[in-house]
């Protein structure tokens, strides 16, 4: 019998999920194959790989080689399964977030059945958000954040009321479970089931009798996600005595972005990111002008399926309070923090384009080749190369500028930024395989150089590169003030060109190369290597 309903789809359910997981894994394996073997990038780099790798070498969830930031641990156990199992290997690594890339769309496909009920409306929300390049780019890269969205959506999945049936259907210890595997990936996920336990605490006010009752069980269940959070900081403390990370960390994520004007600027970039960046104002101005539509008929006369009004308010609610904590939590504004509400706004927009214009699917592809162009071209203002395709070029900028510092001077003392800092000291991130010495600056700007230049004597070569993407020609600018704010708050600097940093530094430019916008190149300081070779000649001689 169980099997018999396992093999049987639902009403909300044309296709079995087991059927559709290896088609879209199939898909995403294809389109990401290029990228497989890349070596680890920025925040894999910095964190996430160095915490999956103690844990896999010594069973230790708190990282040993890397300051901890108190982060969840279930990656870095996902990960260590996968390596105990194929070895460590960036592709092992990258075909494993993969599987959750695919398990998140999966979630998006079940959900959109869920709330409309319309499979073309569950498929174009599926091949949107895949080819969106915020989730294309995520989704082979090891940060806590496509484990996390991963996890929400199938929480909202039981969460959100059916289309057909707003009063049942819902599973909200479904949901708990998905939730707090959520916050056991990103301590921030925690937010979506609070949010929602707090709308059924407030529905429940405006109700009574069985309905308040079952409103304020569910909310009690989603706001029991809190528990496997709080238990795993509350040994974190016990280990280390930081309740939240170092205090380095703490402060540069939730205490230095409390001012009002950071808030507030941080907010419309946030709303930015999540109505116009990487071309989602395409389906985003397409939706509004579908709006001023009449709404459109079935064959039965009815009108089209829609997204019910308990799940309008809640996506909506859901959409802000993202929107408002980010803006408040997170030193830096990394879109892939907002990851699993672009599924969402998709959702809304194929529904709209689904219940109000003819020729609605032309609007879907419409959007998807938007999106499959911002995956190669960049857009005209600056952005971080993680949200789109911009990443593989540069860890191959990394990888060139390594091979040709390894070549030309192999066991100098190397001036450079994070994150090339760790690529050039830890192997296991897939850049070289003997470490060198390095001379560290915060990135490559004219007070940082300067620094550097009053101790020549501490490093022996520079390899430099673009920390940020700096447009040549910025078709989009907020003006002077909000650039102002950007370099105040979120850390907005210009690198100096590969010249302008040898000639204050005193060095010689050997080797550069470009990509897109970005560069890497070389420096050589007679000085320090002329003096070592004679060095090296005297001992010989004696």
């Amino acid at each position: 019998m169980r099997l018999n309903r396992l093999m049987t789809p639902r009403l909300d359910e044309p296709l079995p999920l087991w059927m559709i997981f290896p088609v879209v894994f199939a898909a995403l394996y294809a389109s990401h194959f290029t990228l497989l073997r890349l070596p680890y990038y920025w925040d894999e780099a910095g964190y996430y790989i160095p915490a999956a790798w103690d844990f896999f070498r010594t069973g230790s969830l708190i990282p040993i080689t890397t300051l901890t930031n108190a982060h969840p641990p279930l990656p870095s156990i996902y990960l260590a399964i996968w390596w105990k199992v194929s070895g460590f290997y960036p592709e092992v690594t990258r075909e494993a977030v993969l599987m959750v890339a695919a398990l998140g769309l999966l979630a998006v496909w079940r959900l959109a059945m869920r709330v409309v009920g319309v499979a073309s409306v569950a498929f174009w929300t599926v091949v949107l958000t895949g080819i969106y390049p915020i989730w294309f780019a995520q989704s082979t890269l090891a940060h806590a954040d496509i484990f996390a969205a991963a996890c929400t959506l199938w929480g909202l999945v039981y969460a959100l009321p059916v289309y057909a049936l707003p009063d049942r259907e819902r599973k909200p210890w479904a949901a708990a479970l998905w939730f707090a595997a959520a916050a056991l990936s990103k301590e921030t996920a925690i937010a979506v089931p609070l949010t929602l336990a707090a709308i059924c605490v407030a529905e429940g006010i405006r109700t009574s009798g069985p309905i308040r009752m079952r409103l304020w069980r569910e909310a009690a269940w989603l706001a029991g996600c809190v528990l496997p959070l709080a238990g795993w900081y509350g040994w974190h403390y016990a280990k280390t005595g930081f309740l939240f990370g170092n205090p380095e960390f703490l402060r540069y994520n939730a205490q230095a972005t409390l001012e009002p004007l950071r808030i507030l600027a941080a907010f419309g970039h946030r709303i930015l990111h999540l109505t116009a960046h990487m071309n989602m104002f395409v389906p985003v101005l397409m939706t509004f002008a579908a709006l001023l539509l009449n709404v459109r008929r079935d064959a039965n006369g009815g009108e089209r399926a829609s997204i019910g009004d308990p799940v309008l308010r809640r996506i909506f609610v859901l959409l802000l309070v993202n929107a408002l904590l980010f803006s408040v939590l997170g030193g830096a504004l990394l879109t892939r923090y907002l990851l699993p509400m672009y599924p969402l706004v998709l959702l809304l927009a194929v529904t709209t384009f689904y219940r109000r214009v003819p020729f609605w699917q032309a609007m879907a592809v419409f959007s998807a080749a938007a999106f499959a162009v911002g995956l190669f071209i960049n857009p005209p203002y600056g952005f971080a190369p993680e949200d789109n395709l911009a990443y593989a070029h540069v860890i191959k900028l990394h990888l060139a500028g390594i091979a040709q510092l390894n070549k030309r001077y192999p066991g100098a003392t190397v001036l450079s930024a994070w994150p090339m800092t760790d690529e050039l000291t830890r192997p296991e991130l897939g850049y070289l395989k003997i470490p060198f010495d390095v001379y560290r600056v915060e990135d490559f700007s004219e007070p940082q150089i300067q620094r550097a230049a009053e101790e020549p004597g501490k490093f022996s070569a520079a390899l430099v590169f673009s920390t940020k993407y700096d447009p040549p020609r910025p078709l989009l600018s907020l003006g002077s003030k909000s650039a102002e704010l950007d370099e105040k708050y979120f850390g907005f600097h210009h690198d100096l060109p590969p010249e302008a940093i040898a000639k204050q530094l005193g060095g010689d430019l050997v080797w550069e190369k470009m990509d897109q916008g970005q560069w890497v190149a070389l420096i050589r300081f007679e000085r320090v290597l002329d003096a070592r070779a004679n060095r090296a000649g005297q001992l010989a001689g004696d």
